[in-house]
């Protein structure tokens, strides 16, 4: 098992991506919002599944023939979808990336906003969701080393 104290004194050239697949109902459809919302490059692809590069991270859709049930936890006042992934950006790149979904009127399942202000954990967080209803989250630290904090 890997230390977390060893992770985050890691240089982050040394951190390696990290992979997730999830379900759609259309890839056509997922193709077209990762590449034209989030900006993402395609990798290999398949009628069954396409791989994605998600700030150089592989993410996979999967050809998904059922419906996704999302539950909610509350988090710092707002109820947040309990399956969700994303990725912790740095603060200029979640600024970036604020602008450009603006830029093409994504709708926030929860605005851009700070969260844990002033606490522990302090974050800039925001939530979207794909058309295949996974929920997205994308955050950023005030300093990094407050990921793991507790």
């Amino acid at each position: 098992m890997i230390d977390l104290n060893t992770v985050l004194n890691m240089d982050k050239n040394q951190l390696r991506p990290f992979h997730l697949a999830f379900p759609a109902f259309n890839l056509k459809e997922a193709e077209n919002w990762y590449t034209t919302i989030l900006g993402c490059s395609i990798g290999r692809k398949s009628n069954d599944w396409i791989d994605f590069s998600l700030f150089g991270h592989q993410i996979v859709a999967h050809l998904a023939k059922n419906t996704i049930t999302q539950n909610t936890n509350e988090v710092d006042g707002e109820a947040i979808r309990i399956r969700h992934f994303g990725v912790i950006l740095s603060i200029q790149e979640w600024n970036k990336l604020v602008k450009r979904l603006k830029s093409l009127n994504v709708k926030f399942l929860i605005k851009p906003h700070i969260r844990f202000k002033n606490l522990k954990g302090e974050q800039h967080t925001l939530f979207i969701k794909d058309p295949h209803g996974n929920a997205l989250e994308f955050k950023a630290f005030k300093n990094d080393e407050m990921i793991f904090e507790h």
